[in-house]
């Protein structure tokens, strides 16, 4: 095994924030988190959140500040992830590929903006951690430090 390096990008517009339905991921049907993604060697993590982004959702962004890091220690997965706060530049909200999995095994179903009441219908076991604890946008983009999710 070993520990998986990613990056996030926290994007909201109009008090809605962007997240994307994963399907299959480990043991579980459905998954929902923010854009982004694993950071190849050489790409710095501003980078590495604009080049998932383009993948995930069609749009370019631009960083705004970082926020904070999560790591994410449960069987089978060691994840330390960097997450942002970004603002669309330009582009239109498309659902996207996975570029490491073919147009059949894609594990992207959907790429949606959801207001913080629609995101707390969502069961916590199929949300990102990072949502657990937190009642608004306003209280996620005050998160700062390392959180955790060990098991």
């Amino acid at each position: 095994m070993k520990i998986r390096t990613r990056v996030g990008g926290i994007c909201v517009k109009d008090n809605k924030i962007l997240l994307i339905r994963h399907r299959n991921v480990g043991e579980l049907p459905v998954f929902w988190l923010p854009p982004g993604g694993a950071i190849q060697y050489g790409e710095s993590l501003e980078e590495a959140l604009q080049r998932e982004f383009i993948e995930e959702t069609g749009l370019r962004v631009g960083i705004k500040q970082y926020l904070f890091a999560n790591e994410v220690l449960v069987p089978q997965v060691h994840t330390l992830e960097f997450f942002f706060e970004v603002q669309i530049i330009e582009g239109e909200l498309i659902t996207g590929q996975d570029p490491e999995f073919s147009p059949e095994n894609q594990l992207i179903e959907e790429c949606v903006f959801l207001s913080f009441e629609e995101l707390k219908t969502i069961p916590p076991l199929y949300l990102h951690n990072l949502f657990w604890g937190v009642n608004s946008i306003e209280e996620l983009l005050l998160q700062r430090g390392l959180l955790q999710l060990i098991r």
